[in-house]
């Protein structure tokens, strides 16, 4: 992996809102995201939560546009130009949406991809290396990070497998070959190494309920060092 100064590193921190948290979901296609969003929405707005739930690229107007552009493109985008275009979505969210809701206490936001997948399919996948993107994110508010990442951790042989189960369209990024797709595990490995104390890794591979509870374990943790907090989980 290539060397990534800690400086660098040290650039990047979770919103310091009081009382609301910033959590993403991180994994190649297949591996459960939607499933596991779904439940966390629920053991949250059940504590007592407000609960948004954002995607990337999107979650804005001008996000959503960019969405529709790059995943319907039949065209091969340059990577600097996929990159520059996700940070463009990702910091018109944090501006428009994410810095705005985290301000209301007792909220969390729940973004299904964040800035690991620009790490992993542009900096891993797309050769621009990890450090490249973390610098055109070291500023604010790029430079914002969930408060806890899941990464659901799904081998090449299930990703295929599920997506022909879904038997759903496939996208730009899903359209992919095998190749690319094995630099994204790699990636992803790669990643969690330089973010350790964020990023959970869960094995995707069990059953929704066995990852959930593992979820719910972190989430009990993550909580219980809220002062506001109730012994129940329950917010005061």
């Amino acid at each position: 992996m290539e060397h990534v100064p800690q400086e660098l590193l040290q650039s990047f921190r979770p919103p310091a809102f009081h009382h609301s948290y910033f959590i993403s979901f991180e994994g190649i296609e297949g591996s459960g995201k939607t499933t596991q969003i779904r439940l966390t929405k629920e053991f949250l707005e059940e504590r007592n939560f407000r609960v948004l739930i954002l995607r990337e690229p999107g979650g804005t107007t001008f996000g959503e546009h960019l969405r529709q552009a790059v995943l319907s493109t039949t065209t091969q985008l340059h990577p600097l130009a996929e990159a520059y275009l996700f940070a463009a979505s990702r910091a018109q969210l944090l501006h428009e949406v994410v810095m705005k809701e985290l301000s209301i206490p007792n909220t969390v936001v729940i973004c299904d991809r964040y800035l690991d997948s620009t790490l992993v399919y542009q900096g891993k996948a797309r050769n621009l290396g990890h450090r490249l993107i973390l610098e055109i994110h070291q500023h604010f508010p790029l430079n914002l990070t969930p408060h806890i990442t899941f990464f659901l951790e799904i081998g090449l042989d299930t990703s295929r497998d599920r997506q022909r189960q879904r038997n759903s369209p496939k996208d730009y990024f899903e359209g992919q070959g095998e190749a690319f797709y094995r630099k994204l595990i790699e990636g992803y490995q790669e990643v969690r190494e330089l973010f350790p104390d964020r990023i959970c890794t869960l094995n995707g591979e069990l059953v929704p309920d066995e990852v959930f509870a593992l979820i719910q374990e972190r989430l009990n943790a993550l909580l219980k060092s809220d002062p506001s907090v109730e012994k129940d989980g329950k917010r005061s």
